[in-house]
């Protein structure tokens, strides 16, 4: 019979959780380059969009060579078709960031609507499984939705580089609050 005791959980299979101050950095560099972000969202917005086009021209263009090595899989052409449509993306994203950020803000707003209303459904149909976490969940996402589809075209010109900072900021709280954690401070006595 195995047993577990409760300092395993915060460990991912071996490894071991990172040290207090690593944590702790951590979280205050990620909450002070949140509030960078903040500080300049439309330049982050249309940085980001850049950076979406160069991971996918990387990407299709690893997607056309893994073709080549991969002859015999026998969805070469639909991986070549694939690989260039990859790029042809992240080439559009590159050389029109601004009208891209427009794009991907507004796609993103569809999803946020639609995944809100889907999880609206769920929490009511799991009402009596904490439904009401999973509606909250989609309330906020379709309200997201809202904002984002009823303000566009402004709305592309910043919710990326918003999202994003927003992101970072609760990301280094996270941190934070991982490394204040009682069990972490207890194993970083022992």
């Amino acid at each position: 019979m195995t047993t577990y005791d409760g300092s395993s959980r915060s460990r991912a299979g071996n490894l071991s959780a990172p040290p207090l101050w690593v944590c702790i950095l951590l979280g205050i560099v990620m909450i002070a380059a949140g509030f960078l972000v903040l500080g300049d969202v439309v330049l982050v917005t249309v940085i980001s969009t850049m950076f979406i086009g160069w991971i996918s021209i990387a990407a299709g263009a690893f997607e056309v060579i893994h073709a080549f090595w991969t002859k015999g899989w026998g969805g070469f052409v639909w991986q070549v078709l694939l690989g260039i449509l990859y790029i042809a993306f992240g080439a559009v994203l590159v050389s029109q960031p601004v009208v891209s950020a427009l794009i991907l803000t507004y796609v993103l707003g569809l999803l946020l609507l639609i995944s809100g209303f889907v999880r609206v459904l769920l929490g009511f149909s799991h009402w009596n499984d904490a439904g009401w976490i999973m509606l909250l969940s989609g309330s906020f996402g379709v309200l997201a939705g809202l904002v984002i589809l009823t303000g566009f075209p402004m709305t592309g010109l910043w919710v990326i580089g918003l999202v994003l900072g927003v992101d970072l900021i609760s990301h280094g709280i996270a941190w934070l609050t991982y490394a204040w954690r009682p069990t972490a401070r207890t194993a970083q006595r022992n």
